[in-house]
């Protein structure tokens, strides 16, 4: 059973059990993080469940294991001939979730 959900303007394909590097969420350490916005869904004997954009009622649930930062990137600039050099570094800040749950929310009851 798979997913694809979107979330930080990307769109992410998981499983259950998957770690998946994703754009910087305000969300500590060991937290539970439910991503609303599922796409598609095709469960374990293939039927393909696609939504117009979002399926109803549907989310996945992830735990989030790390909050770091990339790999600096270097960027160099330079003019030929003029003199003109730059050399500026980026690190982007990224959050690591491990996916524990595909599939349907639980509707709560308004007690009546």
């Amino acid at each position: 059973m798979y997913a694809v959900f979107a979330s930080g303007g990307k769109q992410h394909r998981v499983e259950v059990g998957n770690l998946i590097d994703m754009e910087k969420l305000d969300v500590d350490v060991g937290e539970s993080v439910t991503f609303p916005s599922v796409l598609t869904v095709v469960d374990d004997d293939g039927q393909l469940q696609a939504g117009s954009p979002y399926l109803e009622n549907t989310s996945v649930t992830g735990e989030v294991v790390q909050q770091a930062r990339t790999k600096k990137t270097i960027v160099f600039k330079s003019k030929r001939r003029k003199g003109y050099k730059r050399k500026l570094g980026h690190r982007q800040s990224f959050t690591r979730v491990k996916i524990t749950a595909i599939g349907a929310v639980e509707e709560e009851s308004d007690g009546s």
